[in-house]
């Protein structure tokens, strides 16, 4: 299980490391090109195939956020339109949670100071 989820994490990871060393597009850039990817490869089923494979190794790379909004935005199709709006929201508001409490919590722990060049 370790080893697949590596793999594919990994072979994710590479993939943006070749786009990054071979393409003058911005970080900013290949991070919403990874996640659309992840938003359409969901939408023609071919992301799911992958999460079942490798479980973490492709739900935590920013393409398995865009797998988690179109998979939310999906589920809540199901129930309507205000739901399809609010699926992905409700399905990423765990992590986003996550991350500005942990992120509040070490800017209490560690001092925080401008990088000077």
């Amino acid at each position: 299980m370790f080893l697949k989820a590596f793999a594919v994490g990994g072979l994710i990871c590479m993939i943006a490391q070749i786009v990054i060393n071979f393409t003058d597009l911005t970080a900013g850039k290949i991070l919403v090109l990874f996640m659309l990817a992840g938003i359409v490869l969901t939408a023609v089923g071919l992301y799911q195939p992958i999460v079942d494979f490798a479980g973490a190794g492709a739900t935590v790379p920013i393409s398995g956020f865009g797998y988690l909004l179109a998979n939310g935005a999906m589920k809540g199709a199901e129930k309507g339109l205000f739901a399809a709006l609010t699926g992905p929201l409700v399905a990423a508001s765990a992590g986003v949670s996550a991350a500005v409490v942990f992120s509040f919590l070490m800017a209490l722990i560690f001092k925080s100071h401008t990088k000077h060049n």
